[in-house]
């Protein structure tokens, strides 16, 4: 079983990168914001809980994320692996996965970061904006407080798999075929 924590900040290219690595490997991609989406249309009791959350302007609780993901994975187990897309976003959360896995007898195998530089990630972002309508791709103030608050609360996950000897950089930065090559090359070598 081959567990892959896709990470990078917003506009790196995790979702595109997701797809064609979930085909090339038979794993199965777990988006946060397709979980929450998912949960949230459907009203199931945990997409209920997280949306009272929203609707305050409040964060979800780790707890609440890591149930909806833990429900997931529960619902695979015959999966030849994950591909977590957004999650883990903490310490925390990071931990909590480990603990998921091991029931399953199984780890996060690798970390593997998406490294792009601010400047571009901003203009992906706006024109990801453009064509998609997401209001949080809709202005650069809004694109760069994004990344911003990436580094500040996110980017500490890098030092804990760095730990474990898990963590790999990929320049996320060229034509989506020859990042893709990167990231199989990393993949491969596991």
């Amino acid at each position: 079983m081959k567990n892959i924590v896709l990470f990078g900040p917003p506009g790196a290219g995790k979702g595109t990168q997701a797809n064609f690595l979930k085909e090339t490997y038979d794993l199965v991609h777990i988006s946060t914001g397709d979980v929450f989406r998912y949960n949230i249309k459907n009203q199931t009791d945990l997409g209920l809980l997280a949306k009272s959350y929203m609707d305050k302007g409040e964060l979800v609780p780790d707890q609440v994320t890591v149930d909806m993901l833990g429900d997931v994975v529960s619902r695979t187990p015959q999966a030849n692996g994950f591909i977590f897309d957004g999650f883990p976003r903490n310490i925390v959360q990071a931990e909590a996965l480990d603990e998921i896995l091991k029931t399953y007898a199984a780890e996060v195998n690798a970390m593997i970061a998406l490294e792009v530089d601010d400047e571009i990630l901003v203009k992906r972002l706006l024109k990801r904006g453009e064509t998609s309508g997401r209001p949080d791709d809709s202005s650069e103030e809004i694109v760069r407080n994004r990344i911003e608050i990436y580094y500040k609360e996110t980017a500490i996950l890098k030092s804990y798999y760095e730990k474990k000897g898990k963590y790999h950089g990929v320049d996320g930065v060229g034509d989506i075929e020859a990042i893709t090559q990167r990231l199989n090359a990393v993949i491969d070598a596991l």
